[in-house]
Parts: C-alpha cells; structure tokens; sequence
C-alpha cells in the first residue's frame, strides 16, 4: 500500500512555530513530530510505501526522515518547486503511483484507520474518497429568515452541523489523467470537476480522534493532549 504525504506547505498560519521548522516536523509532547507519528501509524496500518511531497525547508524534512528504514517504511521524495496546491504535486507523480493510492496531509493528528480509508475507496469505486469528521458550529447571534423585506423566521442563537474533509483522501490514479503536470490543482477543484462530470466522490465517515493541526491554538490542544491521547494515537509504541 503506498500513500503520499503533503509535507510542502509553508505553515504560515502556524507561526512562529513554523519559522525555523517545517509544519510536519513540530514537536508534539516534546517528544514526536507529527510527520513522524503519522509514519509510525502508516507503518503499522500495512503501508509499505510512502512519498512525501516537499518544499518549503524541504531539505529539513528529508534528513530527518531519510529512506524510512527506522520506520519499516520505504520512502522517496517529490520537490515541490512552486505552490501546486493539495492534489497538484500528484500529477507529476502519477507514472509512480499505483493504481489507488492513499493522500493526506502532514500534518494531521488523528487514530483514523488509514488502511480501512484505501480498502474502502477500491471498494467504492468512485475516483475520489474523502475522509469526513462531524463540526458543529454556535451561532451567537439571532438568526433571521428574510424574504422580499420581511422577517419570514428567527431562531435564538442557533448550531449548524456539517462535515469537514479531514485533509485524507483515497485516490485513484485515472481520476489525473484529465489535467496537466506541472500547473496547480486545488483540492476545491477536483472535486466540483468530478461533481460537475456526475462523478461525485466517495465520503468515508469518520467519528473517533481528529485534529488538523493548522493554527497556534490547535497546536497548543495537539499538546496538552497528546499524554492522554498517546495509546490511542500511536498503538503497541
């Protein structure tokens, strides 16, 4: 099983955590990175082979994680030389892809099971899965219904629950084929492309831990709870 992992990003809304340290390589509990919790996890979930998509302090990334060996992984690298977006670094990846193949961000702190995620998008069929986690969000405001000047409803303060990507997605390698190596695809883009096409991506609804690990605030939750969370996270570590 092979994933590829976004590790190019710039991190800038993590700083200053992410001035002199690439986003996936903060430490989590003063003790892991988060690139390397996730690689511990791919290890054990049956990945064998992994890609990390790299570019800003990319060179940082690289000599800390090497070939992947300590982790019974065998990784390679891809050199993001300009901003391609989340999918774009797969296209000039994709004659070394398998046929479906797992993609996430680096940055993600979560007990998801990785390997259910491929198994379930083979199974699926569909050319895109996206990994999905329950928000709710409190409006603190009253909630007006308008139509043609009039209030027609009103609700006191009220909360919207939708579902979020979790930056994890199942991959099929023909899903590429209609778009051009070396210029950007957003992740935004592919996915109205396929809903317009009547293709519309497969959701793997997830429920347990998750945490995308994109502000200072989240980052300061990722470490007060990792001790507590560490058994889940990183089983038989």
């Amino acid at each position: 099983m092979h994933a590829v992992i976004l590790a190019g990003g710039k991190g800038v809304r993590l700083r200053p955590y992410t001035t002199a340290l690439p986003k996936p390589l903060v430490p989590i509990g003063d003790e892991h990175a988060i690139l390397e919790i996730v690689l511990r996890q791919l290890s054990r979930a049956g990945f064998t082979h992994c890609t990390l998509a790299i570019g800003h302090l990319g060179e940082i990334i690289r000599a800390y994680v090497g070939d992947g060996s300590q982790w019974g992984l065998s990784i390679d690298y891809a050199t993001e030389e300009n901003p391609l977006g989340t999918m774009g670094p797969l296209l000039n990846l994709r004659d070394r892809l398998p046929e479906h193949f797992l993609v996430m961000n680096g940055d993600v702190l979560t007990d998801l099971d990785y390997a259910d995620v491929l198994r379930r998008h083979e199974v699926s069929g569909a050319p895109l899965t996206i990994a999905t986690y329950a928000r709710k969000v409190h409006i603190d405001f009253g909630v007006l219904t308008t139509d043609d000047s009039r209030v027609v409803a009103f609700t006191e303060k009220p909360s919207i629950d939708y579902r979020v990507s979790m930056g994890v997605y199942g991959v099929s390698r023909k899903t590429l084929d209609a778009y051009t190596p070396g210029l950007p695809l957003g992740f935004d883009e592919l996915v109205l492309d396929l809903l317009a096409a009547e293709t519309p991506p497969h959701a793997y609804d997830f429920d347990g831990y998750w945490l995308d690990i994109g502000r200072p605030d989240d980052y300061d939750r990722a470490n007060a709870e990792f001790t507590s969370r560490k058994s889940l996270l990183l089983k038989g570590a």
